[in-house]
């Protein structure tokens, strides 16, 4: 039997994750939405876990490479928040859940969720590692031109005068971009069987979302 579960883990998770976002969608589209907005952390937390929990080869790098992005991902949120001068004027509003410091203790794993998926996709092209890199970062990068409308309709976060400054975007491709050096760089199987099946309901979600709401 755990075999069989072994076996079959990256499908079941896929399949759970597809239940949970397709609900998700229907559920913010509904008259229901301020329950499953409170349900948004759960679902980045059971994102990051299925996603950890299908990856291949735990060694030292890859752990080291795991808690940098995290808390790397958190601490450059809060030095943006705080000063407004990595990504712009910007305050997050409370549906990402408990805050350290202004800032969602959850936005770490987003950004580790976000560079695990992009950068184990682009680890399966022969390209160097800084090519790998530079992909992955815009890869990001275009993800989040398609989350900032959704962030700011559901108040995951809020940007002064109410528009996203040029500024982000660079400052995402290049705080991205050091991450995925980092995750390129370091020795670790990157063959996850749900990388890419995450990261394209991500695209599916926000995507979908930007057309309903």
């Amino acid at each position: 039997m755990k075999a069989l579960l072994l076996t079959y883990r990256p499908h079941l998770s896929i399949a759970v994750l597809v239940i949970l976002y397709s609900v998700g969608i229907f559920g913010l589209a509904s008259s229901h939405r301020a329950w499953f907005l409170a349900a948004t952390p759960l679902t980045l937390m059971i994102s990051t876990g299925l996603l950890l929990l299908n990856h291949v080869e735990w060694n030292p790098k890859a752990i080291l490479a795991f808690i940098a992005i995290s808390c790397g991902g958190f601490l450059v949120e809060v030095l943006g928040v705080k000063t407004g001068l990595i990504f712009g004027e910007y305050g997050y509003g409370p549906t990402l859940g408990m805050k350290l410091w202004t800032v969602p203790l959850v936005i770490g794993l987003n950004w580790l969720l976000l560079t695990y998926t992009t950068g184990a996709l682009m680890a399966r092209m022969r390209l160097s590692i800084w090519v790998q890199a530079a992909l992955a970062a815009a890869t990001m990068t275009a993800l989040d031109v398609l989350i900032e409308p959704i962030a700011m309709a559901l108040d995951f976060w809020q940007w002064e005068g109410g528009f996203v400054p040029i500024q982000n975007y660079l400052a995402w491709l290049g705080v991205s971009y050091a991450f995925q050096v980092l995750f390129q760089l370091l020795k670790f199987d990157k063959r996850n069987p749900t990388a890419v099946a995450v990261l394209a309901l991500q695209v599916c979600f926000f995507g979908i979302l930007n057309w309903m709401l």
